[in-house]
Formats: C-alpha cells, sequence, structure tokens
C-alpha cells in the first residue's frame, strides 16, 4: 500500500526531505539512495516513476529524464518512524550514471538476486510466449514434459555431486533450478510461494 502523503514526516531532519532507499523488485538489490520532498513524491506516486528531489540542482529530478533508465515503481513503503521510505522498482537499464547497475560499486554481489530475474523473465515467456524461446517450448509441451525435465537434471546434478565434479555440479544445478522456476511458473507459483513454507517451518 503507498503511503498517504500526510502520514510522511518531511519536517524531521528540518530540510523538508525524506530519504528513499531505491530496491530492484525481481532481484532485491539495493541500487541507489535519493532523497524526496513532497512535490517529488507527488509527482512519483501520480506517474508511477521515480522523482527525487536534487540537492545540487535544487529541482525535482525523475530518474531517467535524460538518459530513458527510468524507474517505475511496483511499491512504496514507509519505516516505523515514518521518515524513510523503501521503493520497490522495475529500472528500464543501469541505475548508476557508471554504467553499473546499482551506485554501490564496491558490492562484490553484481550477480546477487540474478535467480529472481530469472524467474521475471521465466514469467514474461509464459505470459507472451516468443516462438523461438526454448521457455515457451517447455510451456507448450505442458506439465508433464517439464517435470520429466526437473527429474532429468535432479539426477545429473546428483551425479556430478556424488562424483564431486564442481564446475559440472554448478552446471547441472543451474538447469536444474531454471527448470524448477519453470515448474512452479506453470502452477502459478514462485520462489516467495518456496520462501513462505521454508520459513513456516523454521518456526
Amino acid at each position: 500500500m503507498t503511503p498517504d502523503i500526510q502520514q510522511l514526516n518531511f519536517d524531521k531532519n528540518g530540510d523538508g526531505l525524506l530519504p528513499a532507499i531505491i530496491q530492484d523488485d525481481r532481484t532485491l538489490q539495493v541500487l541507489m539512495l535519493g532523497y524526496m520532498n513532497r512535490e517529488a513524491y507527488e509527482k512519483s506516486v501520480a506517474e508511477g516513476l521515480v522523482t527525487f528531489y536534487s540537492r545540487t540542482k535544487r529541482r525535482l529530478w525523475t530518474k531517467g529524464e535524460t538518459s530513458g533508465n527510468t524507474l517505475t515503481i511496483v511499491s512504496m513503503a514507509m519505516d516505523c518512524d515514518a521518515d524513510a521510505l523503501l521503493i520497490r522498482v522495475v529500472p528500464a537499464g543501469p541505475v548508476c550514471h557508471t554504467g553499473n547497475s546499482g551506485c554501490f560499486s564496491d558490492s562484490p554481489h553484481e550477480t546477487e538476486g540474478f535467480i529472481r530475474y530469472l524467474q521475471s523473465v521465466i514469467r514474461q515467456r509464459h505470459r507472451e510466449m516468443p516462438p523461438a524461446s526454448y521457455t515457451t517450448k517447455l510451456f507448450q509441451r505442458g506439465m508433464n514434459k517439464i517435470a520429466q525435465k526437473v527429474g532429468e537434471e535432479a539426477v545429473e546434478t546428483v551425479i556430478e555431486a556424488v562424483a564431486q565434479n564442481k564446475p559440472d555440479l554448478i552446471y547441472e544445478a543451474s538447469d536444474l533450478v531454471y527448470h524448477l522456476l519453470v515448474l512452479l511458473e506453470a502452477n502459478g507459483l514462485s520462489l516467495a510461494d518456496l520462501e513462505r513454507e521454508l520459513a513456516k517451518r523454521h518456526k
């Protein structure tokens, strides 16, 4: 649920600005930190694209207004003190001006969250069914074929694990994860469903 602007405490820091943490909705990677005043927040909510208040230019700045690398808003949440925002987005290209996916360049985790990104690609393939896609062909062949592929990849993963062949184990396990994601999508499920089940067991 998008916070009502009346709930947000723009006056706490004395500058009328709230820090806004930007997170990729698909990978959960933290992309950048920006600031919003009331006008920037209202414009972001109205247009569905992240708009910041630039402290250097002293004006509103919609991310991607010159580069085209916009941030489409998926959800917005405020923290417990109502003086900071977490905005989950789908980025249209690199977020950082350096060309990196995010602004935290010292992070060693450029591929962190890629499985979630892959899930979003599989979901898109299922929705659009592009004819040249292998994923499309799996969906066309039906549940039995998808399940069969998961079984085959699981066996190959086990074989490489027993042989302690790490490079091939990584390769086969990656095939297994991909086909498992296709199987979940074919059943209307996702990684979030697995996370809920695992969290329930952890309790």
